[in-house]
């Protein structure tokens, strides 16, 4: 792999770079992911394609080395895992993703939860989940264990793929995110049997996602998330956009207005008020922000088999 020619095609800017091919695309990050490339290169790659921005076919080739280089869990035949992302945490309001996961799992759903933590400014959403009883698994066999003794699983993309997260470990080197920072809420451990919760920040890459989901089949969900992460916001639903087998369907429209703080609610992320108001929730069901529940149902609907 000539990674100079490919640096030259990439690297002319926003306007002037080329898109790789998905083919090229797959053999380019599957030598990232193996380290593979060296440093230099590697940087200047990453920051060639956050400048550019990724074509959609090459985050289809992206996604497919991904997929190859990603432990899979063993599920139970017919069963479904509702696969949630976390990779940011939030900094100014609650992290609401444990009670959505408690939520699924009261919903008769398995849940996996996936990420790394590694912000200065940001609530670590890891104790979070902890308080709540959701341990983090030390490999892929007690996340196993996890999902059949509990119904939820949490895993460090570490044990999922170990080259994504290297690469996502990057963002303190270079200053900015890359590439595998969109790639990995598109992870799927458990291919065929997953529903995949893919939250985006900027509108543009709703229309993205949308597109690649549909080419990649299988069953997601698609929101902007809250504050990067992929739960909907309790103040005003987001549209949640659900896909079946490369089917996209609107399951609820997202709501009309602003995003006003809710009365009584802490406004930040403090760690304590977060868990004492997810306990609130959990005791009080009635309390629990309609646009919750409403993705409790979307993400139940696309659980059931189909016709």
């Amino acid at each position: 792999m000539q990674l100079s020619a490919i640096i030259k095609e990439i690297g002319r800017g926003a306007k002037g770079a080329r898109d790789l091919p998905a083919a090229e695309a797959e053999s380019l990050f599957k030598a990232m992911l193996q380290g593979a490339v060296p440093d230099l290169e590697l940087g200047a790659i990453l920051l060639a394609l956050r400048i550019k921005s990724e074509s959609d076919e090459e985050l289809l080739g992206f996604c497919r080395a991904m997929q190859h280089a990603t432990q899979w869990l063993a599920i139970d035949k017919d069963a479904f895992v509702v696969v949630l992302p976390t990779y940011n945490g939030v900094r100014r309001q609650p992290n609401l993703l444990p009670l959505l996961a408690l939520l699924l799992k009261k919903a008769g759903l398995k849940v996996l939860i996936h990420g790394r933590h590694d912000f200065d400014n940001r609530e670590n959403p890891f104790p979070l989940f902890k308080a709540f009883g959701i341990e983090q698994a030390a490999s892929i066999q007690d996340a196993n264990a996890q999902l059949n003794e509990t119904g939820i699983a949490l895993l460090d993309i570490e044990q999922l793929n170990p080259g994504l997260n290297r690469l996502l470990s990057l963002r303190s080197r270079l200053g900015v995110r890359n590439s595998a920072h969109t790639l990995c809420k598109l992870l799927d451990p458990c291919p065929g049997q997953s529903i995949r919760v893919v939250n985006v920040t900027h509108p543009e890459y709703l229309i993205r996602m949308t597109a690649l989901l549909k080419a990649q089949g299988g069953r997601a969900m698609l929101l902007r998330g809250t504050e990067g992460e992929a739960f909907a916001n309790p103040r005003r639903r987001p549209e949640l956009m659900g896909f079946s087998n490369g089917v996209a369907e609107v399951l609820f429209p997202a709501e009309a207005g602003g995003t006003p703080p809710i009365s009584g609610w802490p406004e930040s992320a403090d760690y304590a008020e977060n868990v004492q108001l997810i306990l609130q929730l959990l005791a009080e069901p009635q309390r629990i922000p309609q646009p919750i529940i409403d993705q409790v149902n979307a993400l139940t609907a696309l659980s059931q088999p189909k016709a």
